[in-house]
């Protein structure tokens, strides 16, 4: 399998440090508020990477924290605490917030078809390790304590900027939005490990610590999550693009200051989903969630469906139009695979099988590329091979796409055989009318529409595949 590592900037083999298994970690969210669609992409490439693997045969161990504390709203380590900002905007406690805000990620990741990770770890439970570990970076002389916080000194590092070359006069305090000058600082690259003092007194969550009373910083989590977990030598790290500087960069300066050696040998990041204004972000423009989508009429199957027809480490824009594209070109596909569910019988061709395997093989080896891989679905579909065979392969593609699609084509197939072909025309209309209801989040209009379609003889419910039409007995 060929990645590209964004440390080399170039395609690579990928060989893990132990034959036949995969040590993977994946940077959680920050659980102040619903998670974007923007960064669900993220979500869903990595669990395209994860069940590419998988299906290669690899053993794969996957780690993700989650951050209920020390993500302030800069990654630069000013500006308020996440959380706590979340939490006065709701009036509950930080760890109310926490809970609430995990539970619908994940909701969100079910939704989408997301495995959740082996071991998913909140950062509150790992103070103890967090102080361990920045004790031994001080023991080290790789830290200092400096007006009551901890800070890690990039000075005795032989290369901080390890994503890129830069340019230190380019990386003078203030160019970068939101960070502000902290006097503590020795060097302007240092980062904090831990707070005992901050621009604000009123942190919740609060630790007795060697060096005095306060919380972790953002960037030691992951380190310390990753090497409880993963062990030493990491295998493959992952994260939207914005986390290669500088949160990437600080974990790799401080887990091999703290291992002595080399500590992840591949990095994969997933570039942003831009909207026509700009990237995608909570704080401007309409929030997309995945509740909005479904809200608005769409499936979430059908945005993961959006996110693969696009390659991981290409910009990919959103908009109505386009999410409205993959709709029609998602129901294009089950409405092409529906008629195979009926007509499966007979035995596999395992030459064809085995070919168009490769094909799907070849496709995720080349840097995990969705696009061709879909490509190859359809390869299947247009191929001489049975019923039999294109079903056997189009189940097992599934496996690493995540697209439902055997199961939403049996829903079509299975409701084509239901449903009247003498729908009035008057029905009909109707029930176009309250499809754009619907999507217009009109749902009064809708409800007064599905009276009206009761009132001619027929029920219209939402069922996976699409609006569903049936007379009523």
């Amino acid at each position: 399998m060929q990645l590209y590592n964004s440390l080399s900037h170039k395609k690579e083999e990928f060989v893990p440090n132990v034959e036949g298994k995969v040590n993977m970690y994946t940077c959680g969210p920050t659980v102040y508020h619903y998670a974007h669609i923007g960064n669900l992409r993220s979500y869903i490439m990595e669990d395209i990477l994860e069940k590419a693997l998988r299906f290669e045969g690899y053993e794969v161990n996957r780690v993700m924290n989650i951050t209920d504390v020390g993500h302030l709203t800069s990654d630069g380590d000013t500006g308020d605490d996440k959380m706590l900002k979340g939490a006065k905007r709701e009036h509950k406690t930080v760890m109310e917030i926490a809970k609430f805000y995990t539970d619908a990620f994940f909701a969100d990741c079910e939704k989408l078809n997301i495995k959740k990770p082996d071991t998913v770890v909140p950062a509150t439970t790992y103070i103890d390790e967090f102080i361990r570990v920045i004790s031994t970076l001080m023991d080290k002389g790789y830290a200092y304590e400096a007006g009551g916080n901890i800070y890690f000194d990039t000075s005795k590092l032989e290369k901080y900027y390890v994503f890129n070359d830069f340019n230190e006069e380019d990386l003078a305090v203030g160019v970068r939005e939101g960070v502000e000058a902290d006097e503590n600082k020795r060097n302007k690259a240092d980062f904090v490990l831990w707070f005992t003092k901050s621009k604000f007194d009123d942190q919740e969550l609060k630790w007795d610590s060697p060096w005095g009373v306060g919380y972790p910083g953002w960037h030691i989590e992951c380190s310390c999550i990753s090497m409880k977990n993963n062990g030493e030598y990491l295998d493959i790290h992952c994260g939207g693009i914005d986390n290669a500087f500088p949160h990437h960069t600080n974990e790799i300066a401080q887990s091999e200051a703290y291992l002595g050696h080399k500590w992840c040998n591949y990095w994969f990041h997933v570039l942003h989903l831009n909207t026509n204004s700009g990237k995608m972000s909570k704080s401007k423009g309409e929030f997309l969630t995945v509740s909005l989508l479904e809200e608005k009429g769409y499936k979430p199957v059908v945005y993961r469906f959006f996110c693969l027809q696009s390659h991981y480490r290409k910009s990919l824009v959103f908009t109505w139009e386009n999410l409205d594209n993959a709709v029609v070109a998602y129901n294009k596909l089950i409405e092409k695979i529906a008629p195979l569910t009926k007509d499966s019988a007979g035995d596999i061709d395992k030459a064809e099988y085995d070919r168009l395997m490769q094909s799907f093989r070849d496709a995720l080896d080349n840097d995990i590329n969705t696009a061709m891989a879909i490509t190859v679905v359809y390869d299947v579909l247009k191929s001489k091979a049975n019923a039999a065979t294109k079903l056997a392969l189009i189940g097992e593609f599934d496996k690493v796409l995540g697209l439902d699609l055997i199961a939403n084509a049996k829903e079509l197939a299975d409701n084509a055989d239901s449903v009247s072909d003498d729908i009035p025309d008057e029905v009909l209309e109707l029930v176009e009318q309250r499809k754009a209801a619907r999507k217009d989040k009109n749902f009064a209009l809708a409800d007064e529409l599905r009276d009206k379609i009761a009132a001619l003889g027929y029920e219209v419910k939402e069922t996976r595949q699409g609006t569903e039409i049936n007379k009523i007995n």
